[in-house]
């Protein structure tokens, strides 16, 4: 356990050093394991991790599902889901916010990408909202909290990456994350109408004049709708598997493209090159997480943790609190792929033996699932929680005039949308299980 201690101090000292993630777990891991056993055994361990990561046939549905989001995005159904909700909610105060975060909810249905999602939203929703006079605070709190929605909307790769790491159902998976999605942009709206209820300067009223729906539109809407239900019903129909579904889903996206008339070569390259890089950058990190957590699981973590909780006796949904300040208080400082690499083969071992009683949560699969929606709508909370906040870093990188305060200062209502959602989710598990 004194080896274990002294490498998470290790690696948060590497991580505050800007040391890359992935290359602080390598190092770390590996010389963690050595101290326990040899330096042999150490670099047989992150050969073996480099190579089964690379050739794992599982981890294909990854990248498939990011070259499907790419697709997406250079296809122009973005701007088609922005335009339909427009029209639908712009005589609303906020209408146009409100659009915003509608239109993210259905653009994460098919990409998958919370960073995504957000910088592309940003190119769509931004000059709209900035021509109508919405304040800067309140048009990119609602980009980057509606950004947030793409790691949890099925298909999400954050979800993929539970499911492999702790043997989770992905179809199961993908279908408990579809209610808590859909709460979430529920709870964003009224985030969005309590604000400029309180504050209505944030958003002056639009002109009540009906916006053009052009057949473009309709065709953007139609492909994401149909494209999400190829992939939802194909998987939990038992039609395929979750990769093949990734892969159908890639050659949608290109076919939607095509049809679309926004692609060209140029387009199709920068988004097989934006594919390979977050790949890379992905297995990289799974590939540093495996031999960290190989380490902490030979230093006997989690062994120790669950004989230690167990010696205190406390209630299930207690320990579940817990772990939920825990995530928190790391999601402000760590990024959240990294943090659910990094935690979850610690914890899940943990809350699969905890007894939450009759219902629902008797059942440890269900459990299993219903704790992967809680760690993911937790990592929602960090993508928009200062000092990291990677959504809001990604907007700044594309509106580098607006102040990091004032972007923190919009997300606050959507934070504590998010709060409440997590303890709706936590109070009530057949929210996340009732689909299944």
């Amino acid at each position: 356990m004194l080896e274990a201690l002294i490498g998470f101090v290790g690696l948060f000292a590497l991580v505050l050093l800007r040391v890359p993630i992935a290359v602080a777990m390598i190092i770390v891991g590996t010389a963690g394991f050595a101290a326990l056993r040899n330096w042999n055994a150490a670099l047989n361990l992150l050969g073996n991790a480099a190579f089964d990561t690379g050739l794992s046939f599982t981890l294909s549905v990854i990248p498939l599902f990011i070259l499907m989001g790419n697709l997406l995005t250079i296809s122009g159904v973005s701007q088609s889901l922005f335009s339909t909700a427009h029209r639908l909610l712009h005589r609303m105060r906020g209408g146009l916010a409100m659009a915003t975060i509608v239109a993210c909810g259905g653009f994460s249905a098919v990409c998958g990408s919370s960073l995504a999602t957000a910088a592309t939203m940003s190119k769509v929703a931004m000059p709209s909202m900035r021509k109508a006079r919405y304040a800067d605070s309140l048009a990119t709190g609602s980009i980057a909290a509606g950004g947030t929605l793409g790691i949890l909307i099925p298909p999400s790769v954050i979800l993929i990456i539970y499911g492999l790491l702790t043997e989770a159902d992905i179809g199961k998976l993908f279908i408990a994350g579809i209610i808590p999605g859909l709460l979430g942009i529920l709870l964003y709206l009224a985030a969005v109408y309590v604000t400029v209820l309180v504050k209505p300067e944030l958003a002056p009223t639009e002109r009540n004049e009906d916006v053009p729906l052009e057949s473009r539109d309709v065709f953007g809407v139609l492909a994401v709708v149909g494209l999400f239900a190829i992939i939802m019903v194909g998987i939990y129909g038992g039609f395929f598997t979750p990769t093949e579904a990734a892969g159908i889903g890639a050659a949608t996206a290109l076919l939607i493209a095509l049809v679309s008339g926004g692609l060209t070569f140029e387009k199709l390259f920068t988004a097989g090159l934006n594919c390979a890089r977050t790949t890379a950058m992905i297995f990289a990190i799974i590939i540093g997480a495996e031999v960290f957590s190989n380490f902490i699981s030979y230093a006997g973590v989690p062994d120790a943790l669950l004989t230690f909780v167990q010696s205190l006796d406390v209630n299930a949904y207690v320990v579940m609190l817990v772990l939920v300040l825990i995530y928190i208080v790391l999601g402000a400082v760590l990024e959240s792929l990294s943090m659910i690499l990094l935690t979850v083969p610690v914890f899940f071992p943990l809350v699969t033996s905890l007894d939450f009683g009759t219902g629902l949560l008797s059942d440890p699969e269900l459990v299993l699932i219903w704790f992967g929606i809680i760690v993911v709508v937790v990592t929602e909370i960090s993508l928009i929680s200062p000092p990291i906040g990677l959504n809001v870093f990604v907007l700044r990188s594309v509106l580098t005039d607006v102040p990091l305060r004032t972007m923190f200062a919009g997300i606050l209502p959507f934070w504590a949308a998010d709060i409440v959602r997590l303890a709706l989710l936590i109070a009530l598990p057949a929210l996340s299980l009732m689909l299944i």
